[in-house]
């Protein structure tokens, strides 16, 4: 046998060689390959970690849009890592044209090649409409580090993605972005469709324009085209002790989930250049149905008591607005049905006296509705008409506070009513409900020209009305009229909506 001292040794490994970020010697290494292996790994840590974006889209017969839609996503700078197609409940073509754009995808981009799989599911009949699409669709990409939720009917610009993504990974604050929305009006036929879309648009540019001068806080994170942190999802989840993020007991999923994640701690923001395009109301029927809903739902997360998942109600950061939209809404109907009362008593009573001061509080609404038009980024002819023509504008805030007035005595009168229904029933054409505003206002306008003309009131007893009347509505007008005039007056920093 051999004596264990003539058994062969291994070679000597030098006490300098070492690899790998412990520092630890690794045996059978030389000095350049420990360079070449410390230069690689420096390298690696060097490479920018790329933030996955996983895309949902659900989809309710939209076999007009679809393509548009998939279309735009595929065309954007940044593409997503990958996009889940939700169709639920459909009856038309939306599978079929969609299944055209199932598999991988493949562009040049500006910053190189980029790929993404776009997957086509169709879940048949889903009790849960939209919540359930947008619930099934998470499931699907909660490992990704961001969820880009994207509506049926919307197209983005093509930058917009890359801009959504570089502003939410900046802050880690940022639970919840959204883009800038407005509604493309190239292809509107008719009078009406033009109309409403002009008025649509002037709503949506209001609105974001109040948002961005907030410190870009948003309220409502749409679900038109938002992107949320997964991350702040599951902090949901956990907090509200809730199994999906979208829950179905809100007419405004979109509204709740943006008051959870701010009360998980995290912001929600309106980006500072990612837009894009939503589809627009083309008749009263379906736009009375979207705004009641969407009111109606509002009235939901603000009223004390009436949901109890949502802290601090009703003076919640975000509801906090939404109350004010409501006030606003009040003392605009107040100060018009008054002045038609107080005009239609005047004039049956032959004391009507015309004064140019009565000019001012109209030319300060035109003058505020023009700096909206003009804040527009894709701003036409049509919107300044809008504006400039006053009657457009007026009688669409008139068709708003219908829309408000139903949506407060749905809430009131506690009528157990399926508004996703409703307004998918009315953008078939079908339901008469949006006509009872203008029959309520007609029938409450003849009633008091009946009752100043036939009923008891004596002429001195008629004049202290007018008198009392006329004095109450221009103290209301004047502090209405102040308030639009410094919400004209104020900078927009270089925002567009």
């Amino acid at each position: 046998m051999n004596d264990e001292n003539d058994l062969p040794r291994p070679a000597a490994v030098p006490s300098t060689v070492r690899a790998g970020r412990d520092d630890e010697a690794l045996p059978f290494v030389d000095s350049d390959m420990q360079a070449y292996a410390s230069e690689f790994l420096d390298g690696l840590e060097a490479l920018p970690v790329r933030p996955t974006v996983g895309c949902i889209i659900p989809a309710y017969n939209e076999a007009e849009t679809i393509a548009g839609v998939l279309d735009s996503l595929l065309m954007q700078t940044r593409l997503p890592d990958v996009i889940h197609l939700i169709v639920n409940n459909t009856s038309d073509d939306s599978v079929e044209i969609a299944s055209h754009y199932a598999g991988p995808h493949t562009r040049m981009t500006p910053t190189g090649e980029q790929s993404t799989v776009v997957y086509v599911h169709d879940i048949g009949k889903n009790p849960d409409k939209k919540v359930g699409a947008l619930n099934y669709g998470y499931s699907l990409v909660e490992h990704m580090d961001y969820l880009l939720g994207v509506d049926g009917d919307t197209t983005p610009e093509p930058d917009a993605i890359e801009h959504l993504v570089a502003e939410i990974s900046s802050d880690d604050r940022i639970g919840g972005i959204s883009a800038i929305y407005s509604i493309d009006d190239s292809a509107m036929d008719g009078l009406m469709a033009k109309f409403l879309i002009a008025g649509q648009r002037a709503q949506f540019s209001a609105f974001n324009m109040q948002n961005l001068l907030k410190g870009r806080n948003m309220a409502v994170l749409g679900g038109q085209f938002s992107l949320f942190s997964t991350q702040a999802l599951r902090d949901v989840l956990r907090d509200s002790h809730q199994r999906t993020p979208w829950v179905n007991d809100s007419e405004v999923e979109d509204s709740l989930l943006s008051l959870q994640i701010k009360s998980a701690g995290y912001l929600t923001k309106i980006s500072a250049r990612a837009r894009a395009h939503v589809g627009g109301m083309t008749t009263l029927r379906s736009l009375d149905a979207q705004q009641v809903k969407w009111n109606f739902g509002a009235i939901d997360l603000m009223w004390p008591g009436q949901r109890g998942d949502t802290r601090g109600q009703p003076f919640h950061p975000n509801l906090r607005l939404r109350w004010f939209e409501h006030f606003s809404m009040v003392l605009n109907m107040t100060t018009r049905l008054m002045f038609v009362l107080m005009l239609t008593w005047a004039l049956a009573f032959q004391a009507f006296v015309f004064t140019p001061w009565w000019l001012i509080p109209p030319l300060a609404a035109v003058w505020l509705n023009f700096r909206v038009a003009h804040s527009m980024e894709f701003r036409n002819r049509r919107d300044y008409l809008f504006v400039l023509l006053v009657f457009p504008a007026e009688l669409y805030m008139v068709i708003r506070m219908g829309h408000f007035v139903r949506a407060w005595w749905k809430f009131f009168s506690q009528q157990q009513t399926d508004n996703w229904a409703a307004q998918a029933k009315a953008e078939r054409g079908k339901g008469v409900a949006w006509l009872y505003p203008f029959a309520l206002v007609a029938g409450l306008w003849l009633a008091a020209w009946g009752g100043w003309q036939y009923g008891p009131l004596t002429p001195d007893l008629k004049s202290d009305v007018l008198f009392v009347g006329w004095r109450l509505l221009g103290v209301i007008t004047v502090l209405q009229t102040v308030w639009m005039i410094i919400k004209a007056t104020k900078r927009y920093r270089g925002y567009t909506a």
